[in-house]
């Protein structure tokens, strides 16, 4: 996979100090760490919680799949909270844009915590749910590229993908924090979870956003963006400039990750409702796997993306890319084998060597892809359109293969189809490990 040279950049940024780039990483994993457990509280509850709070009148399958299905909604307002925060971002402010992402995440996820069930209200119970999720979909849009570009805009140039993934390091955070809650509470009589048990981890998402404003609030903007902003070079409408000079990166970018996003979905959030809900078994098992997965990529995901830094984005992305299509099958297994230990393994071994080396790299691969007058709303809706493509149905569409083919080798088939995909736009994309950042 040879690399492409990118264009030359133009006259010299700012310089970059340890201090700063530390200060920005730490900023981006606080922020997105909160984001994310936002995000995945409602994608754990959506398996465990919801079928039976909001859409118990639909009946066992039919009450999953639609609760999977209102998880699936965000995905379709994250392109809009892209394009919206990405314009501001390019425009007006990094920071700005950032904190009102945080706040509408933080306050839509404590929404849903005061939310009256179905039994109390009827059907406003699940409209009412489903709106807040636009809503976190919309904040998530516009938050992912702002954190990412909050640390690769200050990162020295060879350490650029092990600064970035403080950012992706947010993903397993927020996944620990969350399913810990969550298994926390479910630990309650089933009554009692399922009565008031489920709320308070929704509702403690309000402390967490008074943390993260705080820590964004005493930002700077970072300096390649400060140096266009004082010389008023912005675009006037960024996301004519991205569809007019990058469309072939974005159209790269949009599916280069189809196999992670749809095998984190399938290892994260559907796995939760197989265990349960096809081979009838305690939910904890999965959860627990999940919750050790997560807290081995807090130090797994910083050693792949340091690897980047040494050997190239596209190599390590490509391993991880191959591991999910060769590890899909196996993972089905030993599911399937109904052993603790085995289930909670295979959840393991597929977050740290399938999802680690491709998440950790995410930041950097897609904003080392942009110029900087661009760079946020170009990163931002091309991330963003995948999460569309890949993640929306990833759990939908496993749920509903299993239930129509009565086997897991159905879904196990359509992750390697996604893989395939990934690794062709990965041997096509340019590498960015040792390029410096364009501002044109």
């Amino acid at each position: 996979m040879a690399a492409e040279a990118l264009p030359a950049t133009s006259p010299a940024a700012p310089a970059l100090s340890h201090s700063t780039a530390m200060r920005a990483a730490r900023a981006s994993f606080t922020g997105t760490a909160i984001e994310w457990y936002d995000y995945f509280l409602y994608g754990s509850a959506a398996a465990v919680v919801f079928p039976t709070v909001f859409f118990a009148e639909l009946g066992d399958t039919a009450s999953v799949l639609a609760s999977l299905a209102s998880f699936g909604v965000a995905f379709f307002f994250r392109p809009l909270g892209g394009i919206l925060f990405g314009h501001l971002g390019d425009r007006l402010s990094r920071k700005q844009a950032l904190v009102t992402t945080l706040l509408l995440m933080g306050l839509g996820t404590f929404a849903i915590g005061c939310l009256p069930t179905a039994g109390q209200v009827g059907l406003l119970a699940p409209i009412l749910l489903i709106v807040l999720r636009m809503i976190q979909g919309v904040g998530l849009g516009g938050e992912w590229g702002g954190a990412a570009l909050l640390v690769v805009e200050t990162a020295p140039a060879r350490r650029r993908g092990l600064y970035a993934s403080a950012c992706q390091l947010g993903v397993p955070a927020g996944q620990l924090a969350s399913s810990g809650m969550l298994a926390l509470f479910a630990l309650l009589p089933e009554e009692d979870f399922l009565g008031w048990g489920w709320r308070v981890p929704f509702l403690f998402s309000g402390v967490l956003v008074i943390v993260g404003l705080y820590i964004r609030a005493r930002l700077p903007e970072p300096p390649e963006f400060q140096a266009i902003k004082e010389a008023n070079e912005q675009p006037k409408l960024p996301i004519a400039e991205v569809l007019r000079h990058a469309k072939k990166p974005t159209l790269l970018l949009i599916f280069v990750q189809a196999a992670a996003t749809i095998g984190y979905y399938l290892f994260t959030v559907y796995s939760l409702s197989y265990v349960k809900n096809t081979l009838h078994l305690p939910q904890s098992w999965a959860l627990t796997g999940v919750l050790i997965g997560a807290a081995i990529l807090l130090f797994a995901m910083p050693a792949w993306a340091a690897l980047s830094d040494r050997v190239g984005r596209r190599p390590v992305y490509f391993a991880g890319t191959l591991f999910i299509a060769l590890f899909v099958v196996p993972f089905f297994w030993l599911l399937d084998t109904r052993d603790p230990v085995l289930i909670a393994l295979a959840i393991v071994l597929a977050l740290v060597f399938g999802y680690g080396p491709t998440g950790a790299l995410n930041s950097a691969l897609y904003a080392e892809q942009y110029p900087t007058r661009y760079r946020y709303t170009g990163a931002s809706v091309a991330y963003q359109f995948s999460s569309v493509v890949a993640g929306a149905p990833a759990a939908l569409v496993a749920s509903a293969l299993v239930a129509t083919t009565g086997t897991s080798l159905s879904v196990a088939w359509y992750v390697i189809g996604a893989a395939v995909v990934s690794l062709a736009c990965i041997a096509a994309l340019t590498e960015t490990s040792r390029a410096p950042l364009t501002k044109e």
